[in-house]
């Protein structure tokens, strides 16, 4: 059944021979062959200002991430994919959702009780890739950033059904391994998963 689904491509440089550039456009050209309605946001093309007061969390973000969220909003199924750094992801994309939550868009507060998740009942997929190799990240890490990202920002704003795609070594990927990335990720689009 087709679905609406927001790519999210968090790879902070624009210079396009990067491989979670080619992993978006793959899972992107296989949702849209598929039928399914594909949006994007592109962090490497935005500017985007730190939060640096706790009280901007109550106001809406400036343009363009104002316009650019509700792509997420709108979503059945969120895809994120960037490149870890420094064991994290790269502070773009975590500005992004810094100023993407502001004024309650993801995790509202209420007088009462638990806030509100405002995404409550959408999927989500995670594509994180590394020079490290994937097992080291997992377990000798502990998948922190990953972990972070969907029990975090994903989990309390009520995304349901995450999963995750762990690419390590990813440096060091011959043509016939990125090439197979991509057809995996666009075996992924096709799926809406």
């Amino acid at each position: 059944m087709p679905q609406s689904i927001c790519i999210l491509d968090g790879h902070p440089d624009p210079e396009k021979h990067h491989l979670i550039h080619a992993l978006c456009d793959a899972y992107a050209d296989g949702a849209a062959a598929e039928g399914h309605e594909v949006s994007r946001i592109d962090i490497a093309g935005m500017d985007i200002p730190l939060l640096e007061k706790p009280d901007d969390m109550f106001t809406p973000p400036p343009e363009p991430i104002l316009s650019e969220r509700e792509k997420i909003g709108a979503a059945d199924h969120l895809v994120i994919a960037f490149p870890l750094w420094m064991g994290g992801m790269p502070a773009k994309l975590r500005a992004f959702f810094e100023q993407a939550a502001r004024g309650g868009y993801f995790v509202k507060m209420q007088d009462e009780g638990w806030p509100a998740q405002m995404m409550k009942g959408k999927s989500a997929r995670v594509i994180v890739s590394m020079a490290m190799p994937g097992l080291v990240y997992r377990f000798g890490m502990d998948a922190g950033a990953l972990k972070a990202l969907e029990r975090g920002i994903l989990g309390l704003s009520g995304f349901r059904s995450v999963h995750h795609t762990i690419i390590g070594m990813a440096g060091d990927l011959g043509t016939e391994d990125f090439r197979s990335w991509q057809t995996h990720c666009r075996q992924l689009g096709t799926e809406g998963a």
